[in-house]
This record gives C-alpha cells, structure tokens and sequence, in this order.
C-alpha cells in the first residue's frame, strides 16, 4: 500500500514532464535527470491523475482519460470489442489474445458482469474460471491505473457476480475507491451510494464514507434524475442528506415529469417525510403541466398522498377522473390498493366508487376473500352506499358465506364492524365474533391492538342490540362493556372546552349535565343532558341511565323529557356538512339515537 502511494506521488509530480512516445520533439524538452526517474518508474498512462473539476464530463470520463483513449487506436479497437461481445467466451479470447491494461481488464470484468445479469448465466461458473482469475489479478497488479469510471463500475461489478468480500483482491479494490472518493465526480458518487445503499444497505462502511462525501458536495447536486435517484435509494440513510435533496427537488419542482414526481412522493412516502412545500410544488406542477398522467403513476402518486394524509382536493378529483377509465381492466389488487388510498384520504369520488362497486360484481370470482373485505372496509370508511346495494350485498354474502372461519381475527373483526357501519350485518357475522370463545383472549390483554379490537367488539355488541331485532345472542359479557374499554386521559381540545363553556350557562347546575360520558356501546358523548317538555334542564342523576354501565339514578324520565347528546364533529379536513362521509361517525350517532337520545352535532 505505502509503495502504490508512493509510485502515485511520484507520478503527480513528474508526469507533467514526461510526454507519451507520440508527442514528439516536446519529448526532448524534458531534463534528463527528470526522464531516468520517470522511466525507472513503473509504465502507466496519463490517466492515471483525475480530478473532480468541473472538467470531468457528466458520464465520469476526464478529458484527460478521453483524449488518451483518442490517441491509442488499438486501445479503442479493444474497448470496441469489449462493448460489443456478447458471451462470456469472446471476452475471455480478448484477454488471450491482446496484451491487456489493468483498465481494459476492468472493463472486460464490468461486461462480464452485465451479460451474466442480461442472460442470467451462471455467476459461479464465471467466477471458478482461471481466465477470470487472471485479470482480476492483472487488474490488482496495476490498480491504481484504472480510471475512475471504470474503477467504479469494477467495483459494482464484482459485488454483482458475488466475489468473495474477503479476498483480498476485492479488499484492493474497495480500498482504492474508498482512497479516490475526494475525486469522483458527484455522479460518480451518486452512482456508487445509489449501488451500495440497494446491495449492502446501512451497515456498509463505504456507503457511510460516499454518502459523508456528497453531504459535504451537495452544492454540486444537479439533474433531475440524480436528484430523484438519491431521494429514492438513498434518502432514507442519511436524514441530512435527505433535507438537502428536498431543498433541490422544490427548486427543481417544474422540471420533474410525471414519473419523477411519482418517485418522489413515494420516496417521501416511505420515508414518511411530509415536506409540505415539496408537496405542494409538485401537486401544482402535476396539474398545470401534465394532462395525462400513466396508471401507474395515478396509482403510486394516490398511495403516496394516503400514506402521508396529505389533502390536496384538486388533485384527488384529477386522479380519481384518470382512473375511472382504467377500472374495467385493472387487477384485483390494484382495485383494493386503488380504493384504500381514497379511504384513508376521506375522499369520496362517487363514480371511481360506483365502477369499484360495478368491477366487484362482474369480477366475484377472481376476488379473493382478502380483496373483497378490503372494498367493503374502504366503502364503510366512507359510508358508500352502492347505487345497486343490494345486488352488490347478495353477492358479498355470497362470497363470504364458508369463509368467515378462515380469516384472521383482526380482519374478521374489521370486516363485521364494516358490516355493521354499511347496516349489512346477519346474524352468522355477528354469532362468529361475539361469542365467547372469539374474545376470550382479549380479557386482560391491555396492548393497543388488543383494545382497539375489544372497542370494535363493544361497537358490534351495540349494533347488534340496537340495530337488530331479529338477533337473540350471544352478546358480550358486562365486564367488556367496561367504561375504561377507550383509553381515557386524552387532552382537551378547544372544541370540547368551548361546548363546557357554552352549556355552563344553559344547564344552570353542574348536576343538570354530563360531559365526556362513556357509554356501553363504546361510543363516547362529549355533553348529555335531560330537558323536560318545555326543554328546561333537569338533575340528570336522578333518572335511570340504561346508556351506563352502572346507573346513578333509578327513576323513569318524566313524561315529555328527552336526553339530549351532544357529539363532537372534529375530524380534519372534513367540514360539518360532509359528517355522513365518515362511517364510525354515522354509526356512532346512529347508536346514540337508537338508545333514546336526541342527537346534537357539535363542531
């Protein structure tokens, strides 16, 4: 090692004096002292120094490597032929028939590698020949006279074939790379952290070195497919790096096209980065710039917006009319995948939904159970309604009917209460999960998953009693219905504290209300009060409570007098007119109705 820098140092110096054979007389311009020290070094072409001035070409070539390649006809009749073999055979003749340099040694290996991955050849074939073995001994020999392109790609092109990381020969290698980084092009970087964040990811040392050397070179970031790249492979690595690119990519926002700005936000996505101006630029530029966007691209761009709840309403109208063309033919997978993403943004498109609703009836049978739960999961989401309802429910019933044992208990559960919100339970839905062995093992679990499915279970219970005459049991046990089945302790908001205020003055007495009122029907009631047929308050404690589990008062309400619930309207996004677009809210203020209240909403 100390030798090669040596031999490097001497050539930085003295190699401005030495000229190559066909340079002529300049050649006798050289002092003599100056010609024997270079002659007594080892050959190597001029190429060997490389800078990363802005010299260096876009495609990693230095001048310098380019016009060494210009001079040397039968060094470019070689590279010809490299790039231009297409079996592992011809390149291995090469290296037997012509005097080969460690560069052209590397480029043999680099196609090597690319027609093993193009032909799916047998890498350890390739790997256990002897004439492979030789040149990448000749090129060990002589690393340090590969060029920086070349030396990279090498590099990749090892990893790709699987050679050994602990020879020492691929040790060479990843150490000369690690010493050059100071002088790789930003691309050449880019190239590199892009192979080795998908080859090796964190845990690489080399990767943690290129990615130090493009946070310190970010100003040299340009490109939009550098940018994109990066953001995609690398982004999640480095935080800091991240934020550099996402400054780059709002500056570049107008020059990126459909399948950038589809790579992007999934990057972001991913990452769970929610860079609101980025967000904003390229949903902007999407909509002035790009009329007609892929289904691909619709697809992604709309997961990407679900995953990061980020609302942009005009942009959702645009995907959602680009896709209501492509249903018919698209796969049940992207159906469900399609129809999720809306559901978590809250945004209902009535005619992508009713041709969802259409694409399910005409295509039962390819459906899997899993894909059918999803649609009816987003439809009570958003509490959709298909226009042809019933023919839509027979056939789910249809499908579902011999699968319920089948299913996880979570999805069971899920699809149910769905079921529930849509007002399509049967009785073998809501026998299945209320009966004791189903919730069984939920009685004392107290992680979040678990009581998240027992407040689902007491919503089920609820409708099951409210909603359906018919139903005779089984129902949940008491202690399930206990008040501490929603987590308590949450914050006030500023909603709920200015209804406090705002009913302070109507009640007149604190005993004339109740607020944050826990029902056993899981639903929580942020207000409740008992008026009398002239709507004047009367002492809630003193009347009997069937909503509560354990009652205060025992006495019947007056003729006349109603309970009255106050419920809180505070989702984002959604304004109090579109509440009847959010199906636990329905059901919640369906269940509340059903149990003798006169609802009031709040927001």
């Amino acid at each position: 090692m100390a030798a090669r820098l040596v031999r490097r140092c001497c050539w930085r110096h003295f190699g401005a004096f030495v000229s190559t054979p066909s340079a002529g007389p300049a050649s006798l311009l050289v002092p003599a002292g100056k010609v024997a020290l270079a002659r007594a070094l080892p050959q190597a072409p001029f190429t060997l120094f490389h800078t990363s001035s802005p010299s260096n070409r876009a495609d990693g070539f230095s001048v310098k490597e380019e016009v060494e390649d210009s001079r040397n006809p039968e060094h470019k009749v070689i590279g010809e032929l490299i790039e231009t073999a297409t079996s592992p055979q011809e390149l291995f003749q090469l290296s037997e028939i012509h005097d080969l340099n460690s560069n052209q040694a590397s480029l043999i290996i680099t196609q090597l590698s690319r027609l093993a991955a193009e032909k799916k050849l047998e890498k350890e074939n390739i790997l256990q020949d002897e004439r492979f073995q030789q040149l990448v001994v000749m090129t060990d020999s002589q690393i340090s006279q590969v060029w920086n392109n070349t030396l990279v790609n090498l590099l990749k092109s090892l990893y790709s074939l699987g050679m050994d990381g602990n020879r020492r020969e691929m040790q060479s290698v990843e150490q000369e790379v690690l010493w050059r980084l100071r002088r790789l092009t930003f691309r050449q970087l880019a190239s590199l952290a892009e192979f080795l964040a998908v080859r090796q990811g964190k845990e690489s040392k080399l990767l943690s070195e290129v990615i130090k050397k493009l946070e310190l070179r970010w100003t040299e970031l340009e490109g939009t497919r550098t940018v994109v790249t990066l953001m995609g492979k690398v982004g999640h690595i480095s935080p800091a790096l991240m934020d550099r690119l996402e400054d780059k990519a709002l500056e570049l926002a107008e020059h990126f096209d459909p399948d950038d700005i589809r790579k992007i936000t999934l990057a972001l996505a991913y990452q769970n980065r929610r860079c609101v101006p980025l967000l904003r630029a390229l949903s902007y530029h999407l909509l002035q710039k790009h009329p007609e966007l892929s289904l691909n691209v619709l697809m992604d761009l709309i997961f990407a917006y679900g995953k990061l709840n980020f609302h942009q309403p005009q942009v959702f109208q645009k995907i959602a009319t680009d896709l209501h063309p492509h249903v018919s033919t698209m796969t049940p997978v992207e159906v469900t995948r399609c129809i999720r993403s809306f559901a978590l943004l809250k945004w209902l498109s009535l005619p992508l939904f009713e041709a969802i609703a259409q694409y399910a009836l005409d295509n039962a049978k390819q459906l899997s159970v899993t894909h059918l739960c999803s649609i009816i999961l987003s439809f009570a989401r958003l509490n959709f309604q298909p226009s042809g309802s019933e023919d839509f429910f027979n056939m789910v019933h249809e499908e579902l009917q011999g699968q319920l044992d089948n299913l996880e208990p979570h999805l069971l559960t899920d699809l149910v209460w769905s079921l529930c919100v849509l007002q399509q339970a049967k009785a073998p839905y809501l026998q299945r999960v209320l009966a004791p062995e189903f919730h069984t093992w939920i009685r004392g679990n107290q992680s979040l998953k678990a009581q998240n499915l027992r407040l689902k279970l007491i919503h089920i219970n609820a409708a099951a009693k409210l909603e359906c005459p018919d139903y005779r049991g089984p129902f949940l046990p008491a202690e399930m219905l206990s008040a501490d089945a929603e987590p308590a302790g949450e914050k006030v908001t500023l909603l709920q504290s200015s209804l406090r205020e705002a009913l302070a003055g109507v009640l007149g007495s604190q005993d004339n209300g109740r607020f944050d009122v826990r029902t056993i029907y899981g639903w929580q009631i942020d207000a409740e009060m008992v008026v009398n047929s002239e709507n004047k308050p009367l002492p809630v404690k003193n009347f009997a409570a069937p909503h509560l589990l354990r009652s205060e008062g025992t006495k019947p309400l007056p003729p006349g007098a109603r309970r009255v619930a106050f419920l809180r309207w505070e989702f984002p996004n959604f304004s109090n007119r579109s509440k009847d677009l959010l199906g636990r809210y329905v059901m919640a203020r369906r269940h509340v109705q059903a149990a003798g209240f006169l609802v009031v909403d709040v927001s």
